[in-house]
């Protein structure tokens, strides 16, 4: 899977036609069958041309996913627009109210094998769209991942790096953010995320310190390492969680939002408080965490409905709504119940 999204400013109807090229590019390099490619194609087609029609521009994210969802290309559509009034109608075929045919929700749903909107009057409204490229077997694992990283406004390298590994019963997840911006600052996350993946069972706490002495030669990073822990009980869990630096976190649970506590400091240079924080937790639970490129001045609340919403979707609002732009921007958003089984992602 492609460990970073590719995100394209759809502001004119030329960029309708890119937006398509770069997905079916994407399918490509992913190895998708020439059905599935035709799939990405019109999918993308019919998300930028929303886009222009409803909202005047927007984004277009592009990724990869290996999740409970299954194996495949994720396309999410980002607006700042009016929001959909009546979600259901406009689903229907032949419902337009931009004097087009109305077949572009409706053809986006029939193409994806997971579709999920999520719309908001006077704030705007992001589509999701995930198509499987592996065969049905390979879901069910129980577990939902999505981030996005965006470097610099004007550069290449991003310096915001996540991963996810997960064994029995246990979801664990770092975001770094390396000091700065730019080839250095990507150089720094690089480094702590190859050594969340190389280490392996220790506790949350142990593997944050692992990444601390793995980053002394570099120029340091934020980091945040969450693990969603499922009991015997399956009702009961918890969250384990070490933040070093300034990465916001939250968790969601049964609803509500809670947000969790990073300390002072720099992986890889000074980290004077290395503690591990347990927060209970239930059957299901959702971790959001993002780099100091997003504002933590958000709260869910003001979306109705967000909070049990699929993780692309919170993911793609945050960033939609909360980016700074003068800084690398990532946000990771995961969510883990009992049945999630071994495998790892990034």
């Amino acid at each position: 899977m492609a460990a970073t999204t590719m995100i394209l400013a759809v502001t004119e109807r030329s960029r309708v036609v890119e937006a398509r090229r770069r997905a079916v590019e994407f399918a490509s390099e992913q190895r998708a069958s020439d059905t599935d490619a035709g799939k990405v194609s019109i999918v993308a087609t019919e998300l930028a041309t929303n886009l222009i029609k409803h909202a005047g521009s927007g984004e277009i994210a592009i990724s990869g996913f290996e999740d409970g969802d299954g194996i495949g290309i994720e396309l999410l559509a980002l607006d700042r627009g009016p929001g959909i009034a009546d979600l259901q109608r406009s689903l229907a075929d032949g419902h337009s109210t931009a004097g087009s045919a109305g077949s572009g929700l409706g053809a986006i749903q029939r193409n994806s094998d997971v579709f999920a909107v999520s719309t908001h009057v006077g704030r705007g409204t992001a589509v999701l769209a995930r198509l499987r490229t592996t065969p049905a077997r390979a879901l069910r694992n129980g577990c939902l991942v999505s981030a996005l990283c965006a470097p610099y406004p004007g550069e290449s390298a991003c310096g915001d790096v996540w991963a996810v590994k997960t064994s029995d019963h246990k979801l664990l997840a770092l975001l770094a953010d390396g000091s700065g911006h730019g080839p250095l600052a990507q150089l720094a996350a690089a480094r702590a995320k190859q050594a969340f993946l190389d280490w392996s069972n220790g506790t949350v706490e142990q593997t944050a310190g692992a990444i601390h002495r793995a980053l002394g030669t570099t120029r340091g990073a934020a980091i945040a390492v969450a693990e969603i822990e499922q009991g015997s009980d399956a009702a009961h869990g918890q969250v384990n969680f070490v933040g070093i630096g300034n990465i916001s976190a939250g968790l969601i649970e049964r609803g509500s939002m809670r947000r969790m506590i990073s300390h002072s400091g720099t992986a890889g240079h000074l980290a004077p408080r290395m503690r591990m924080f347990h927060y209970p937790s239930g059957d299901v639970a959702t971790v959001i965490l993002h780099s100091d490129g997003l504002t933590a001045r958000w709260k869910l609340e003001d979306y109705p409905g967000l909070a049990n919403a699929h993780p692309s979707l919170v993911a793609g609002i945050l960033y939609r709504d909360f980016r700074r732009g003068r800084d690398d921007a990532s946000v990771l958003v995961m969510r883990s119940h009992s049945q999630c089984r071994p495998a790892s992602y990034a």
